[in-house]
């Protein structure tokens, strides 16, 4: 396939994983603190946000939507990319590490919307997903460093 430079696609990936990262990141200190508002009644390291537990929620969900969507543009950027640069899939162990990540993501945030008092298996489900998220994404930031050699000139 004789298609123009991928230089700008790769360009989405790396804003894009970045970002992703970032939002993972976010999450985590949002998580925590409701999680600790939740059980201790008092805010970690006494640090007081602004608002109140449903305000802190709402916003931890705007930035697991941002994090879906990042995750899932890197999805659509990696295989357009392979596929454009290669004809084909599956040349390294990125793609298995990618949708392990994908998945773990989409679990993570079907869970979240499943948490309640009448669904005890959801909380645990959800922090377990993230938990294995952090090594997910340290095996796909991994895996993606030497797919990006490959690309480099």
């Amino acid at each position: 396939m004789h298609l123009p430079s991928f230089l700008w696609l790769w360009k989405i990936a790396a804003w894009s994983m970045g970002l992703s990262l970032l939002a993972y990141v976010l999450l985590a200190i949002t998580g925590i603190w409701m999680l600790r508002v939740r059980t201790t009644s008092e805010a970690p390291l006494g640090i007081v946000l602004p608002g109140n537990r449903s305000e802190m929620r709402f916003l931890h969900y705007i930035i697991g939507i941002t994090m879906v969507s990042l995750v899932l543009l890197l999805l659509a950027v990696g295989i357009v990319g392979t596929l454009g640069h290669f004809g084909s899939l599956g040349h390294s162990p990125h793609l298995g590490a990618g949708l392990v990540v994908v998945i773990l993501v989409l679990v993570s945030a079907f869970s979240a919307t499943q948490i309640s008092t009448k669904k005890p298996w959801a909380r645990p489900l959800h922090l377990g997903c993230n938990l294995c998220l952090l090594l997910g994404f340290a095996w796909v930031s991994l895996s993606g460093w030497t797919v990006v050699q490959k690309y480099l000139p």
